[in-house]
């Protein structure tokens, strides 16, 4: 009787488990069998390899839900697009040349561009502005080609490379660099294809892949500036993802830690290898509704979690928010408007059987901006609870932030945060700044800028502060000295970062280095968004107040594409101003 009691004991608690585990595979229930006992359960991460949740000391503590500003009542051009340009620390707004209208002319001495030389109709009206971070200076530039719905990314130079739009725009690329008084630079019939909700992500050496767009069930790779490409590559995942309301539009594309491409559509994902452009991997299917435009969730890639000595494997975490149900821009369209996604779903896209796991919102979200912040916390912002993308499609807007914690544990990683008063639909955006606030802008749900409607076009821009710079923490917050990280670092190597901290207890477990590379962003899509939580090797006083911390760069461009980051020293979850730092 002991023995079959045993086994029937023995039988009913694997069940369990594997219940359990379906439910909550984040519990370690097998050690609890008869004969594990003893068992030791194996730690996550830590120690000099491999990954994981990340180790160290705890967290500075704050109920502050943050704080909102208004940064200028009036951007010029509505900030359908955004990017933050390196070294200037000015942000890059565009919108559509479509509509020929804007807030902000175009300045003396720059020809307006001639839309119909037919009739000599001519458009003044500046598309393109850019706008000091910290005075909020506006200059407006000349655009040509059509933004409308357009894609971007920076060169290894942190020269802005955009990439389609409407009409004539849609095969062009086109080139801003970072300086005060540089100009666009368009090439009309660069491109294969026509690129119009097409996404851009940047390779391992620092070149362009462009997938999709409007009928665009294709990739291909971005020539170099002046030449045109020619050569189109077939994507299968956009053909079996393309369904009545399209909803594989925007997909979402994150450079692997194995220099491979995770590409997410509408609700199915691959591993593309852009060097023998071969899918190596299919994920299993995300259920729920359709992530991608115009069901348009949101997604990011995950801190990557770097150490001095790194695995063979380093693992990577995908994470989507939100969206909306498969056949919500059809009902949109009839006056009917679906409540939005309310789950998260996170994959570790590296693990030998991936699979998605889901948490909840605290509450519905579509057409959100997700960014990483300094801290390697993520925030939510932006969108609505109701309906999807399109004019006039969304409905109940989303005021209150959502902060994710991705090292919290599961059941504890969401807070929602203090509320904006305004709006933020349909062509919203979201950036972080190099002084860890939330830059936010843009809006607008109507075709064309038009006021004496639900939704106005939106022209004020926000600057929101989150938790970690309540001013109770004010004192543990650390500077990096005035030439106190190097410019420019080089892959694998050692480097160090001095900064000012009035605090005791400081060590290499609470006091670290992260790089962010800033995000082109647009309809809830953050293209390149990406941060390396670096390996620390020590944090040793530097007299005063002072402190080295010797950080190790990533080894390679599959972990950190070539180019320019912000570097940040981060104490107990509190992070300083970061400074611009280019790795080759």
């Amino acid at each position: 009787m002991r023995a079959s009691t045993r086994f029937i004991w023995t039988v009913t608690v694997l069940v369990l488990a594997a219940v359990s585990e379906a439910v909550f595979p984040d519990l370690p229930f097998m050690p609890f069998l008869p004969g594990n006992h003893n068992r030791k359960v194996g730690r996550q991460g830590g120690g000099k390899k491999g990954g994981g949740r990340r180790r160290g000391g705890a967290e500075a503590q704050t109920n502050w839900p943050g704080k909102w500003e208004l940064f200028l009542p009036n951007s010029g051009v509505s900030a359908m697009h955004a990017i933050l340009m390196p070294v200037i620390n000015q942000v890059q707004f565009y919108d559509a040349t479509i509509w020929r209208i804007s807030q902000i002319k175009l300045p003396p001495g720059v020809p307006c561009h001639v839309v119909d030389p037919k009739i000599n109709r001519v458009d003044c009206w500046a598309h393109s502005v850019l706008v000091d971070i910290n005075t909020g200076a506006i200059k407006p530039l000349a655009l040509t080609t059509d933004t409308w719905c357009s894609s971007g990314g920076l060169t290894i130079n942190g020269t802005l490379v955009s990439t389609g739009g409407y009409g004539g725009g849609a095969n062009t690329a086109r080139y801003l660099a970072a300086c005060p008084n540089c100009v666009w630079i368009e090439y009309p019939q660069a491109l294969a294809a026509k690129r119009w909700y097409s996404t851009q992500a940047s390779l391992p050496d620092g070149k362009f892949f462009v997938i999709g767009g409007r009928d665009a069930l294709n990739y291909e790779y971005i020539p170099e500036e002046g030449q045109n490409n020619k050569k189109l590559f077939d994507s299968l995942l956009l053909k079996q993802t393309d369904d009545p309301d399209e909803n594989n539009l925007y997909p979402f594309v994150w450079l692997n830690t194995d220099g491979n491409l995770f590409i997410f559509a509408n609700n199915r994902s691959i591993l593309l290898n852009p060097k023998t452009n071969q899918v190596i991997k299919e994920f299993p299917q995300l259920p729920g509704g359709t992530r991608n435009y115009p069901g348009s969730g949101s997604s990011a890639l995950l801190p990557i979690q770097l150490y001095m000595n790194n695995a063979k494997v380093i693992p990577a975490d995908v994470l989507v928010c939100g969206g909306s149900k498969q056949d919500a821009y059809n009902r949109a369209g009839k006056k009917d408007f679906e409540p939005a996604l309310q789950d998260c779903a996170r994959l570790s896209i590296n693990s030998g059987k991936p699979r998605w796991k889901k948490e909840m919102m605290p509450t519905p979200r579509v057409m959100s901006d997700t960014v990483i912040l300094p801290n390697g916390d993520v925030i939510l912002v932006n969108g609505a609870k109701r309906g999807c993308s399109g004019w006039g499609y969304g409905k109940d807007p989303a005021f209150a932030p959502i902060l994710y914690k991705p090292r919290a544990k599961r059941g504890l990683r969401f807070k929602e945060l203090a509320a904006s008063g305004i709006p933020r639909m349909y062509h919203s955006i979201a950036i972080a700044l190099p002084d860890g606030k939330v830059l936010v802008g843009g809006s607008n749900t109507n075709d064309g800028y038009r006021y004496n409607v639900e939704f106005p076009t939106e022209l004020r821009v926000e600057k929101f502060s989150p938790p970690y710079l309540d001013p109770a923490l004010a004192n543990m917050r650390p500077k990096i000295v005035n030439n106190g990280a190097p410019k420019q670092i080089k892959y694998g190597k050692v480097f160090n970062v001095k900064v000012e901290l009035n605090q005791k207890d400081v060590t290499k477990e609470n006091l670290k280095a992260h790089m962010l590379a800033p995000s082109f962003t647009t309809h809830s899509i953050s293209m390149n968004m990406r941060m390396l939580l670096l390996g620390v090797a020590s944090v040793k006083p530097a007299g005063g107040n002072s402190f080295e911390i010797q950080a190790a760069a990533p080894p390679n461009g599959n972990l950190a594409p070539p180019g320019y980051y912000l570097i940040f020293a981060v104490y107990k979850g509190v992070p300083s101003i970061g400074e611009w730092i280019q790795i080759v």
